[in-house]
């Protein structure tokens, strides 16, 4: 008997010792609630702590990839309800620093934000939880809906225990209408093929720049411009007043340009004034919104996780304008361009798409070639985030400058975007890119590229981008297919020193062009001398002013393939009022 007590006393002293290593090492933890009337319903999403050493601005505005990136954490919540605790504490995923408790003591500037996922019943059977774009180009900081805390500023000591309680009692408001002008109108649509896919009612919208002459030339028909790129609020670069006189310049870091913003009206301005001269050909130009649950935009192709946008663009919201707007409606007579992403969707709606578009500008493309997915060949390479080696560990860059500084590594970025949102949930580049080329996963999300937390690639996920996704890997496939279709229609530019090493994948891209002569592509491939990241063509101006002209830029080139390569009978006329 005396034996079971003494066995009692040491199970006690065991459990007592334990509960209070467990409390001595709680650390710093964040209780964060939101009140009723912010929602009187259970919220699914991303909370996300944010901590800043200054308030240049608020803390959920000042985590990024660069070198002086201030610190966020980020938990999955699900039925989080009215004044119920979450708690954000050390096992957190953290960026840059993976943990609450090794953060530096000091005084930080809090905010908390709460980031909503809506659920979606899609076509395939799977059901997930996203957050549905509102309006504002799945931007979680700004989405309408969101809920986030007053900024407050707090001694944290780590190695203390210490709770903090938070509370989310603001809302970001609705996003402003879009503005129309006698020269931009709005247009949305709903799309069966995307709603099909997703379960319920999904738009498409768009803004469209009308010719000078529009409305006095009721008989005129016009080649189409589709000016591919991120999410658009606004029609932008196109300004009907001269530039503000009274303008507070700023000074760009990006550029090293003092009054950038003033620079950005002036060539807006400028824009407007050559539009509307009398010797400019008329023509109509559309930067398309197609923000979806993982992005600002879809890639503007079929995908098994985010829909078919690719038929949806083409099929539906294109021969939608061009009826409305008077459009000629036919392959010859429509044109792609864009940067970065813009780029690469020009270049890959043309590809997959031959005879519905007649020439694309492809400036500074997303990876085109996943030899060179920026600089991992996920065919190869073990590891996306360290070059495979006996006994190094070297990391593989994210960015650079044009002097090969760089500001990031791989994998940071891959665990800023971990931090943000699981599951390919972050609305940032990497989750995107892996959003529209992966297969389905077995839970329904975005079956990974690699783990995204160490980097292994996974080689089954690789073959299935190189067959579906991997541009010049589909043009030399399929070549004897779509060579004589594509022949006049590839064009394509790029920085030799792009921040995000894009000029790797177009090397590659113009072997197999510049070599191919059944047929020959007869397009064009350019690039800038130590030039940056949306370098488009322009080897007389610097690049942030080339990048304010793309609407102009390719003017010259579109009227010569039009006057190649139009049809017999083609309307070439009306539309030169």
């Amino acid at each position: 008997m005396k034996r079971n007590l003494l066995q009692k006393i040491i199970l006690c002293s065991l459990l007592l010792s334990l509960i209070l290593s467990e409390s001595k090492a709680q650390g710093v933890q964040f209780s964060i609630t939101f009140p009723k009337e912010k929602s009187k319903k259970a919220i699914d999403g991303r909370l996300l702590l944010f901590l800043a050493t200054h308030d240049e601005q608020e803390p959920r505005f000042l985590v990024s990839d660069e070198p002086n990136s201030q610190l966020g954490f980020g938990i999955d919540v699900e039925n989080l309800t009215p004044n119920q605790a979450a708690v954000i504490d050390a096992k957190a995923f953290g960026y840059p620093i993976r943990s609450l408790k090794d953060i530096p003591e000091g005084e930080y500037y809090v905010q908390a934000l709460l980031h909503r996922y809506e659920t979606f019943k899609k076509a395939d059977g799977h059901t997930v939880k996203l957050p549905m774009d509102r309006g504002e180009g799945q931007n979680l900081r700004v989405a309408p809906g969101n809920l986030y805390s007053t900024p407050q500023k707090i001694k944290i000591t780590p190695k203390t225990n210490q709770t903090i309680q938070i509370v989310l009692d603001q809302e970001n408001p609705p996003m402003p209408a879009p503005k129309e002008s006698k020269y931009i109108k709005y247009v949305k649509m709903r799309s069966k093929l995307l709603s099909d896919f997703w379960g319920r009612d999904m738009y498409l919208g768009a803004f469209v720049l009308l010719p000078e002459g529009f409305d006095k030339n009721p008989q005129a028909k016009y080649p189409l411009c589709v000016f591919h790129g991120h999410f658009p609020a606004q029609f932008e670069g196109f300004r009907e007043i001269p530039p503000d006189p009274d303008l507070e310049l700023d000074y760009s870091e990006r550029f090293k340009v003092s009054g950038y913003n003033k620079i950005v009206q002036e060539e807006a301005h400028n824009f407007y004034k050559w539009w509307t001269a009398p010797e400019t050909p008329r023509f109509l130009v559309i930067e398309i919104q197609h923000a979806n649950p993982f992005y600002d935009d879809s890639y503007a192709v079929n995908s098994a996780n985010i829909g078919p946008y690719g038929d949806a663009i083409t099929y539906e919201l294109i021969p939608f304008i061009e009826k409305q707007y008077r459009g000629i409606g036919e392959g010859w007579a429509r044109f792609l361009y864009g940067g970065s992403t813009g780029g690469w969707e020009a270049l890959a709606a043309q590809v997959l798409y031959p005879d519905e578009y007649n020439g694309c500008f492809a400036a500074c493309p997303d990876p085109i070639d996943f030899r060179a997915y920026t600089v991992v060949d996920i065919y190869k390479d073990k590891n996306a985030y360290y070059q495979d080696s006996q006994f190094k560990t070297t990391p593989r860059p994210g960015k650079r400058d044009y002097l090969g500084h760089v500001y990031c590594t791989l994998e940071e970025a891959n665990h800023h975007e971990l931090m943000l949102g699981t599951k390919s949930r972050s609305g940032a580049q990497w989750d995107i890119w892996e959003a529209v080329y992966s297969p389905v996963g077995e839970d329904g999300y975005p079956k990974p590229i690699w783990d995204k937390l160490t980097g292994k690639i996974d080689t089954t996920v690789a073959a299935y981008w190189r067959e579906n996704y991997d541009l010049n890997y589909i043009m030399q496939r399929d070549w004897s297919k779509i060579g004589k279709k594509l022949e006049g229609k590839i064009h394509i530019y790029c920085g030799d020193m792009d921040n995000f090493y894009l000029n790797n994948a177009v090397y590659l891209a113009e072997d197999f062009l510049e070599s191919t002569t059944e047929p020959y592509y007869a397009g064009e491939i350019d690039y800038g001398d130590r030039a940056e990241h949306c370098w488009n063509g322009d080897q007389t101006e610097p690049n942030h002013i080339s990048r304010l002209r793309y609407n102009t830029m390719y003017v010259d080139k579109i009227l010569q393939r039009i006057e190649q390569s139009a049809p017999k009978g083609a309307d070439l006329k009306s539309w030169r009022h």
